[in-house]
């Protein structure tokens, strides 16, 4: 990628309290009480620190976990895992890449019909780019991944999540 996703203090400066806590601290938000659980708007997920490409929502469905959950992550490289072992139990946790940011957990309870894989997401580790702005805001290369939806879905975010 021709981008530098990295963390810089002038990024952390940005986040709010509950970003910094959930990117920096590992936290964990509320279900259903987040930003984009039920976002059913076209386009990408970027980390709210580096603005790395993470996912889109080309590949999010609803889990009925109250969290944004994805099949897989718009790149395999924009995203490490780590073995977790809080809360008592074995969980792999999900970075992204470039910054080091706590994104979630990855789960092995997603539709099996795309992959088998639940990218339970906190959404106060991702900033959503709508369609719409994924030229001005540098993404334009993501365009291709929603060439085939209408522009008026497009515009108007009336899509819908497919369920698992």
């Amino acid at each position: 990628m021709a981008n530098d996703y990295r963390k810089t203090p002038e990024a952390l400066d940005r986040l709010t309290p509950e970003q910094y806590r959930v990117t920096q601290e590992d936290g964990t938000e509320p279900a259903f009480r987040n930003k984009y659980w039920n976002n059913h708007d076209e386009g990408i997920y970027v980390d709210v620190v580096s603005g790395q490409p993470l996912f889109s929502s080309t590949d999010k469905y609803d889990s009925r976990s109250g969290w944004p959950s994805f099949t897989r992550p718009i790149d395999p490289s924009a995203v490490t895992e780590k073995v977790d072992r809080t809360l008592w139990m074995k969980r792999t946790e999900v970075r992204s890449a470039g910054a080091d940011s706590h994104l979630g957990h990855v789960f092995d309870d997603g539709p099996r019909e795309a992959g088998g894989l639940r990218y339970c997401m906190n959404s106060a580790a991702l900033r959503f780019v709508p369609v719409a702005q994924l030229e001005t805001e540098g993404y334009g290369e993501f365009r291709a991944l929603f060439d085939n939806t209408t522009p008026d879905n497009a515009d108007n975010a009336t899509t819908q999540e497919q369920t698992s």
